[in-house]
């Protein structure tokens, strides 16, 4: 009997020790937005809006214990209400949408670094960058990464912003901060979170090359959710079970990462991913979230919601190049006049053309200069299409900041600019169709 006994305590032991496989995993859903850029409005094909992307976000989440949702970044500058207020109401609304956590854009210096702590003072959810920083090291987010607790899994989520962003916006605006090589940051971070967390999620505004890179060379990250390059992955970049997931820009849609974690390996063990479209003509607004839009919109409608023009076709933004360019020429008395597509960051719709229609075409607060150049002295990018005699002069016309920048991808490198002007290049623009009346 004493023998039958120790055996049968024995075998409860065994059994109370022995825990299944399966309860190693957790299930983690991650709900993520990227480059909303202050569209608080549906576009003109009722995608997107902050109402709608609240009302999904709600939708998708009910009764989840085990979602977090995320933005990487680009909250800020596209539209009126951005432009005016220099971005400080997009964050108020923001708050409405749940966010667990946000890294910096770079157009979050748009209105110069100085506005940043502003924003992280007004938002109700962490907005992190591990490398961004200055000469001294010091954080501008001031904090690299946070550790989220969710369904008994401890992930941390590290921020990275792409080491582009000196040629991203101006040095004034930037200030002592720079954005230093992505994959070193986010691997000291990692190293650090890796203590206290089961599973390293990198929230970055990154090119496609930082995506790979973070794939390819820092294995302690398991996911990458990013945003910066507006056109969206049609499925996830996969490395061994570890993946980068990116949407397309407005808030056109909304990305849901499932992931299957195990605790032991921290690692995702199984993943799936959708994008789910943002419809405002079938998704009803948040009640709380379109009160507090039209709140703002009412503030600048009377300023933007203005006619100035009528457009007989639509133009997509490639098609609105041309056109720029010669609304430039024209109202600046130049020769040429350049604009990179880039620049431009919506389309016309056909019919009435609004202020704001411009507005949402060049938020940016950029001013007008001119310079004269012999035809050698052009770059391809502004000589293209264009039959110029090297030897002769001409004068050109570009944005302060393509001026600036003097970068191969802005078009322009090499050239000084001597004619330097307060009119914005926006209002130059509204100025010409208001002459021009119609656009074919």
């Amino acid at each position: 009997m004493v023998r039958r006994a120790r055996v049968f305590v024995f075998g409860l032991l065994l059994c109370l020790s022995w825990v299944p496989a399966e309860a190693q995993l957790r299930s983690l859903s991650i709900l993520h937005t990227n480059d909303l850029h202050a569209h608080l409005l549906p576009d003109a094909r009722q995608q997107g809006g902050f109402a709608q992307i609240a009302a999904v976000l709600r939708r998708e989440t009910a009764g989840c214990n085990s979602c977090l949702i995320l933005n990487a970044g680009d909250l800020v500058q596209g539209t009126p209400v951005s432009t005016l207020y220099q971005g400080v109401p997009i964050y108020e609304i923001a708050n409405l949408l749940g966010f667990d956590a946000s890294v910096l854009g770079n157009h979050e210096f748009d209105y110069g670094w100085r506005k940043i702590p502003e924003y992280i003072r007004l938002a109700r959810f962490p907005i992190i960058a591990a490398n961004v920083a200055d000469e001294r090291g010091r954080l501008l987010a001031k904090q690299a990464y946070v550790i989220l607790p969710v369904n008994g899994i401890r992930v941390a989520v590290i921020g990275a912003l792409t080491a582009d962003l000196p040629n991203l916006t101006t040095a004034n605006l930037l200030g002592p901060w720079r954005a230093r090589p992505v994959v070193d940051a986010v691997r000291r971070s990692a190293r650090e979170a890796s203590q206290k967390a089961d599973l390293i999620v990198v929230l970055g505004h990154l090119n496609p090359i930082e995506e790979d890179a973070l794939l390819r060379e820092a294995p302690e990250v398991a996911v990458v959710v990013s945003g910066h390059v507006h056109a969206g992955l049609e499925s996830p970049k996969n490395s061994d079970g570890r993946v980068a997931v990116r949407l397309r820009a407005y808030g056109e849609e909304i990305g849901r990462l499932d992931l299957e974690v195990d605790l032991e390996k921290k690692a995702v063990v199984k993943s799936s991913w959708k994008r789910i479209p943002v419809n405002a003509a079938t998704t009803p607004p948040a009640e709380d979230v379109a009160r507090a839009v039209e709140l703002w919109e009412s503030k600048v409608r009377k300023i933007v919601d203005v006619p100035i023009g009528t457009a007989k076709r639509g133009f997509t933004r490639e098609e609105l190049v041309p056109v720029i360019e010669q609304a430039m020429a024209e109202e600046m008395g130049t020769d040429l006049a350049f604009i990179q597509v880039g620049g431009i960051r919506d389309s016309l719709p056909p019919g009435t053309i609004l202020a704001r229609h411009v507005w949402n075409i060049i938020p940016f607060d950029n001013k007008m200069v001119a310079g004269t150049f012999q035809g050698r002295e052009l770059p391809p990018a502004v000589t293209a299409g264009r039959s110029l005699d090297p030897n002769r002069e001409y004068t050109l016309a570009v944005s302060d900041f393509v001026a600036s920048a003097q970068r191969a991808e802005l078009g322009v490198t090499g050239l000084k600019f001597s004619r330097r002007t307060n009119r914005l290049q926006r209002d130059l623009l509204i100025d010409w169709i208001k002459k021009k009346k119609v656009l074919e």
